[in-house]
């Protein structure tokens, strides 16, 4: 008995422990938002938020209203849903709240990259020198350069420009995009060493082609690799696929190529100068593939769908386009010299302008979290105080909260072309809850540190895509009474939502 004592008391203080690192033992303090741990130990809620994030946090906010905790596989997360708040989160010190921590582990479990300190500050610093201002003009012109070599190379040739070409609209946008962004960034093949121009441009087509389904690949197994659950078969596709990338995009590949834009170049040797290793710096090129891509093809897809289901959003949209290239002294014919589409021109688009952003608040579900790193208090607009703990975490859905809020957005399910529109055509940036101004109205870009650095590249890529569409292609539904397809409630939180299957369509070049 008295051997047995100890060892009894040994194992209870370690169930004990076990139990207190579950969150058994957590309880809501005085100030706390309420608290929802779920009924399974240290899991809690994690299974129904990964099976539908949207409905679980619709769920809980009419439980517990705007500001709530729960336990989401170890991590307890404080969900502040009331827009008018929202800037206490998004402007506080990240010695408070930050955003690096949690990007951190994502990264290494998604990409196999392990990210350095300084890994914000380069992509800063080169995002803000080009993807903004005269940097983003070069970007612009590379990028249509690289869509009119994908859309418009039959052009003038033998084939019959009348014939339809049927295709699923999501993979079409989506692969376009892609390979347009793809080839923009990562640079083209040289025109010496492929023998002529045009042979070397085919090989961008060929080679960017089976890219994209090797991305797609990858792209369809992110959010159970976000989340930690794929299969050992899924493990290693996943991992042949990361494999495949970091050699495609690897330092010595790139230094083959023409073209490679600066923003991928300097982030290159910026890293390369701090010291870190070749294979790390061939991963990062995946990081930035997947961050600058993942995203605009499928919002791309969305814009257009939207547009072929609403005549009177499309009708005006191509109204401007042929306004702008009229303006601009050019005219499209057949056999002519193809559309010099600037950037300049792309300012002159409002209305495009307000049915992207109507496409990105409908179809753009991000979601921001931040580790807290030190125990603090947090007001809200309405005054009340809420006291969050180090070491977890707090997280905004503005879907939920903003996007499609009925008194921010009215009928917010709808797409409304000129909801972002004044009556005088200028941007509308007046919304309001509860007689208050809402400063974050639309955020399908995120907030703060962690705002989308490459968000006006990535719009000037679906705005171009757009123009080309409609100034060169005839296209159509198959069904135009077709319902607009469901969102795959999977991938909630990580940016553009994809839908659920595909949508046929048909098209020909005009000229």
């Amino acid at each position: 008995m008295g051997l047995l004592l100890p060892v009894l008391l040994s194992i209870l203080a370690a169930l004990m422990g076990a139990m207190y690192l579950l969150g058994v033992f957590r309880q809501r303090r005085p100030g706390e938002p309420p608290l929802d741990k779920g009924l399974i130990p240290w899991l809690g809620h994690v299974l129904e938020f990964r099976r539908n994030s949207l409905k679980f946090l619709e769920r809980m906010k009419q439980k517990h209203g705007d500001v709530f905790t729960v336990q989401l596989g170890g991590f307890y997360i404080t969900f502040f849903q009331d827009p008018l708040s929202f800037g206490a989160l998004v402007k506080e010190s990240r010695d408070k709240l930050d955003f690096n921590e949690f990007a951190v582990h994502l990264v290494q479990r998604v990409f196999g990259y392990k990210a350095e300190k300084s890994d914000h500050t380069v992509l800063q610093i080169s995002s803000n020198k080009h993807l903004k201002g005269d940097g983003l003009e070069v970007m612009t012109q590379a990028m249509m350069s690289n869509l009119q070599n994908l859309m418009l190379h039959t052009m003038g040739s033998a084939t019959d420009q009348k014939t339809w070409i049927e295709d699923g609209l999501f993979m079409y946008s989506y692969n376009i995009v892609f390979r347009a962004g793809y080839l923009s960034l990562y640079g083209n093949r040289p025109h010496k060493s492929e023998g002529s121009e045009e042979k070397a441009k085919e090989k961008d087509r060929v080679e960017s082609e089976a890219l994209f389904y090797e991305f797609r690949k990858y792209d369809q197994l992110f959010p159970n690799l976000a989340y930690g659950v794929l299969t050992p078969r899924g493990r290693m596709e996943a991992e042949r696929l990361l494999g495949h990338f970091w050699n495609t995009l690897s330092v010595q590949k790139m230094k083959i190529k023409d073209n490679i834009s600066r923003w991928v170049w300097d982030t290159q040797q910026a890293k390369e100068d701090l010291g870190d290793s070749e294979m790390m710096i061939d991963r990062y090129m995946f990081v930035l593939l997947w961050a600058s891509q993942g995203n605009t093809g499928p919002s791309a897809f969305w814009l257009l769908l939207y547009l072929m289901k609403h005549p009177e959003a499309m009708a005006a949209v191509k109204e401007e386009i042929n306004k702008v290239v009229k303006e601009s002294g050019q005219e499209v014919t057949r056999g002519g010299p193809l559309l010099d589409l600037t950037r300049e021109m792309l300012l002159k688009t409002p209305i495009l302008d307000s049915a992207v952003e109507e496409t990105l608040r409908l179809t753009a579900a991000p979601l921001l979290t931040r580790a807290v790193l030190q125990d603090m208090t947090l007001k809200m607009a309405d005054r009340c105080e809420y006291s969050v703990r180090k070491g977890d975490r707090v997280a905004l859905f503005p879907y939920i909260a903003v996007h499609i809020d009925p008194e921010i957005h009215p009928d917010p399910h709808s797409f409304k072309y000129d909801r972002f529109l004044n009556p005088d055509g200028s941007k509308k940036t007046d919304f309001y809850k509860a007689g208050k101004k809402v400063k974050y109205y639309n955020m399908p870009w995120g907030a703060g540190v962690s705002m989308c650095p490459g968000r006006f590249f990535a719009t000037n890529e679906l705005k171009q895509f757009v123009f080309l569409m409609l100034v060169y292609f005839e296209f159509e539904l198959k069904n135009q009474d077709e319902k607009i397809p469901e969102i795959d409630f999977r991938r909630w939180g990580f940016g553009s939502m994809q839908p659920i299957g595909d949508v046929q369509f048909r098209y020909r070049l005009r000229y």
